[in-house]
């Protein structure tokens, strides 16, 4: 359910610059993780850190295949 939860957070992040800036400030994982609750989004530490790992290997993926994978997540960037 976690990972449901931050799919759909990263989607309304992709559509809400007031989001993205406030993410842009957090300070850390647990702030953007409060930022998150505030929108009515409940996922874990873990699920960044697995989401920016799956992202990672896609990235590494698409540069053996010469594909250009972009996965834009303002969240992930903070992990």
């Amino acid at each position: 359910m976690s990972e449901e939860q931050l799919k759909a957070f990263l989607e309304k992040v992709k559509a809400d610059t007031s989001l993205q800036e406030k993410l842009k400030t957090a300070a850390d994982v647990d702030a953007a993780l409060a930022i998150a609750k505030e929108a009515g989004f409940v996922f874990s530490a873990d699920d960044l850190k697995n989401a920016q790992s799956k992202r990672s290997d896609e990235e590494l993926e698409g540069a053996a295949g010469g594909i250009n994978h972009t996965w834009y997540t303002s969240a992930c960037d903070i992990c």
